[in-house]
């Protein structure tokens, strides 16, 4: 058991040996304990140097060995749901020495990704693909294996896949990593016994011999053998639901005994048709602060195990965007019982813990289940409650046929808030915000609100939630500038903007958090900045009326470009005939790599330099 993380690097000669699954496949299985320590406490090392996801990692060090072990990867498939945990199967696959440099840019991806690695079958960031895509490799002809975590499984797609995987009898596997014990717990040596002899290959041949001697009794007596088997099964297994679906279930098995998991996994690689081996495992196993915390060692940042931009925003008194909302939340459910607080899975991100616990009965998170997240909340609006979903901007794109035809098309009123809009940083393109705008302005009856500092987030919450009808607010990951924010709970004109400098011949048309730099960028260029607050309504008699007085526009937002809030500007102007240069500053067509969020701003123009450079360039073009 590790208790503080390495200062230098550790010495790991056997996992130093192994750049590839193939060379760790040569160990006797009797090393293999003494490479998951090493393998653990190099872990341990990297990502203390790095920053980055944790405690997942360490959960599954002996389950990741166990399945380079047995199966040939790359050439068998090994499908990795979400990607945290996918730390110790880089270092396996020849990548050892890059991780220090995980989610930097240009350095690593925090999740599989096809470009980085033949071992990265599939790329991920959301969860509850992984069956989907091994079923998929299954039914081209490879050996597959998702490895799939006790939340992931909330989500409905991940049924759907089971369903399907059971009605093909798919050779494939599906590991169960329960590391929070909410479908088992072992119950002992007589659960361990029989796990061993469901998953052999003895078993497993008389079980399918004796059904062709029960399939040759009377359907009466065959009957009651199939539900005798099941309901003596039922009493030491908790797996009969996934029997019941078509699964061979095995287990539960302690998932950090690696020698035991290479015995099961070799019995289940060649056995026919769908199995399930449900793993036991402990979420930031082998260090002791992640263990008794692993919520908050989910992530760590370099050479600290709490947040050191934490740490830093609150000696500058800046407010996180989610704790804006979180302390929003609180007030408006004071003032008002029909409010209600949904969420899927994502309680601590958006800053509703305080809520959670105030105001028990009114909190519900649904789990990993995005697309339940949004219907469930249209039908408390049916019947006159006031929900807020509180989901981030990337996850709100899973619930999108939900979000049009079960809140839009009925008008309900439902109020999303909506964080990690824009860029995210070091999560990725799989995390990026970037679309949000796009996606949900071309929806009707929508109201589609971008504040610029933490007071506006708060006035147009409070905005969202006093109109009938669906609304949304969107703001950024982290602090704002560190506007003081009013403790009233006011409303915003709804579609009006605000202007927060004059200046001639350039008008600069910004949403939400570029506000700032906008703002930057026209102090040397004598250029109007607006403060449009809402993408949808537009402030059209503002756009109107500076069009007259300005030879340039130019739009700013965090999204992309492509059907954003500039899109928006461009088509109003076409519609009043209005004939002027317009130039659209956004996230380009392009998916954006994971990094620094300011190196990332500044790599697509958007900081203030950035932005001031685009517009003497177009005024260049002008002249």
């Amino acid at each position: 058991m590790f208790n503080h993380f390495p200062t230098h690097r550790p010495d790991t000669p056997l996992l130093d040996s192994i750049d590839s699954p193939a060379q760790l496949r040569l160990l006797d299985i009797d090393q293999l304990p003494q490479l998951a320590n090493e393998l653990r406490e190099f872990l341990l090392y990297s990502v203390s140097q790095s920053g980055g996801h944790f405690g997942a990692g360490l959960g599954v060090i002996e389950l990741t060995i166990a399945l380079h072990y047995v199966y040939e990867t790359p050439n068998d498939r090994l499908v990795w749901d979400v990607g945290h945990q996918t730390y110790p199967h880089k270092i396996l696959t020849g990548r050892r020495e890059q991780m220090t440099g995980i989610r930097h840019a240009g350095g690593l991806s925090g999740f599989p990704k096809r470009s980085e690695s033949e071992y990265d079958t599939f790329g991920v960031g959301h969860s509850s693909t992984s069956i989907s895509a091994a079923l998929g490799m299954a039914l081209a002809g490879k050996k597959s294996c998702a490895i799939i975590g006790d939340g992931a499984l909330t989500a409905g797609m991940a049924f759907e896949a089971i369903n399907h995987a059971a009605d093909k009898k798919a050779n494939m596997l599906v590991v169960l990593n329960d590391n929070q014990m909410s479908i088992s717990k072992s119950s002992g040596g007589l659960s361990t016994y029989l796990s061993k002899i469901w998953a052999s290959p003895s078993y497993n041949s008389l079980r399918n011999s004796s059904k062709k001697v029960l399939s040759k009794l009377p359907s009466a007596a065959l009957e009651i053998a199939r539900r005798t088997e099941e309901h003596m099964k039922g009493f030491i297994s908790p797996g009969t639901v996934f029997e019941e679906l078509g699964f061979n279930y095995i287990g539960p098995v302690d998932g950090h005994d690696v020698i035991e998991l290479v015995g099961y996994l070799r019995n289940l690689r060649d056995m026919p048709g769908p199995q399930l081996l449900h793993i036991m495992t402990t979420k930031g196993k082998g260090f002791a602060p992640a263990e008794a915390d692993p919520v908050g060692y989910h992530a760590i940042t370099k050479l600290e195990p709490k947040n050191v931009q934490d740490t830093a925003e609150k000696a500058t008194g800046k407010q996180k965007y989610q704790d804006v909302f979180g302390d929003w939340l609180c007030d408006t459910a004071a003032a008002d019982e029909k409010l209600i607080g949904i969420t899927p899975a994502m309680g601590e991100g958006s800053g509703m813990i305080k809520f959670s616990q105030r105001y028990p009965l009114r909190y519900h998170d649904v789990a990993i289940a995005e697309q339940h997240a949004v219907t469930v909340a249209g039908g408390m609006a049916c019947d006159g409650l006031k929900p807020v979903v509180a989901i981030y901007s990337t996850f709100l794109q899973r619930g999108y046929d939900q979000l049009i035809h079960d809140i839009a098309l009925q008008n309900l009123d439902v109020l999303f808030a909506i964080d990690r809009a824009g860029i995210v940083g070091e999560d990725g393109a799989t995390h990026t915000g970037s679309f949000d705008l796009s996606f949900m302005r071309c929806i009707p009856n929508m109201v589609i609100m971008a504040p610029s500092n933490e007071d506006e987030c708060r006035k147009m919450l409070t905005t969202g939630y006093h109109y009938c009808g669906p609304a949304a607010v969107r703001y950024p990951r982290g602090t704002g500038p560190g506007t003081a924010i009013e403790s009233a709970l006011d409303s915003l004109e709804i579609g009006k903007g605000r202007i927060v400098s004059e200046g001639t011949e350039v008008v600069i048309l910004a949403f939400g958090s570029l506000v700032g730099a906008a703002v930057e960028a026209a102090a040397g260029l004598q250029a109007t900045v607006v403060d449009m607050r809402f993408v949808k309504p537009l402030d059209t008699e503002l756009i109107s009326r500076l069009s007259d007085s300005h030879r340039l526009i130019v739009t700013v937002e965090e999204n992309t470009i492509c059907g954003g809030a500039g899109s928006a500007i461009n088509e109003y102007l076409n519609q009043q005939g209005i004939v002027m240069p317009v130039l659209n500053l956004g996230l380009s067509d392009q998916f954006p790599e994971h990094g620094k969020p300011k190196t990332l701003l500044r790599k697509f123009g958007l900081d203030s330099d950035g932005i001031a450079d685009s517009i003497r360039q177009r005024l260049a073009l002008l002249d």
